[in-house]
């Protein structure tokens, strides 16, 4: 039995890399990385999205398919309104860490 645990263990080591290779995949494209970043604050419906990042509704519809098959967002109908919501908790994760290095001001030093 002690003879099984280490391919066990690598095959769940080989998963969990698989996994996380594709959220990482998911958040290089910077038009989806920001459609997320504006989903943290809250849900909000194309048109926001739209109008607060500037992409163009194509583009804007393609990436959010993408972050829905990834199931990193979930989707609600409201009248003709369709809003989208973060859902990730570990895509919420990744993203702290990048916003923690890449868009936190730093604290001003004191004399």
């Amino acid at each position: 039995m002690s003879t099984l645990t280490p391919t066990l263990e690598l095959e769940a080591m080989q998963a969990s890399a698989e996994e996380a290779c594709r959220l990482m995949k998911v958040l290089t494209n910077p038009d989806r990385l920001m459609i997320l970043c504006q989903l943290t604050q809250q849900e909000k419906c194309v048109s926001e999205l739209q109008e607060s990042l500037g992409i163009v509704q194509p583009t804007l519809s393609q990436q959010l398919t993408v972050l829905r098959n990834e199931e990193l967002v979930t989707t609600r109908r409201e009248g003709k309104n369709i809003y989208y919501q973060f859902t990730s908790p570990k895509a919420l994760a990744v993203m702290e860490v990048l916003y923690s290095q890449f868009c936190k001001k730093p604290k001003a030093k004191k004399s």
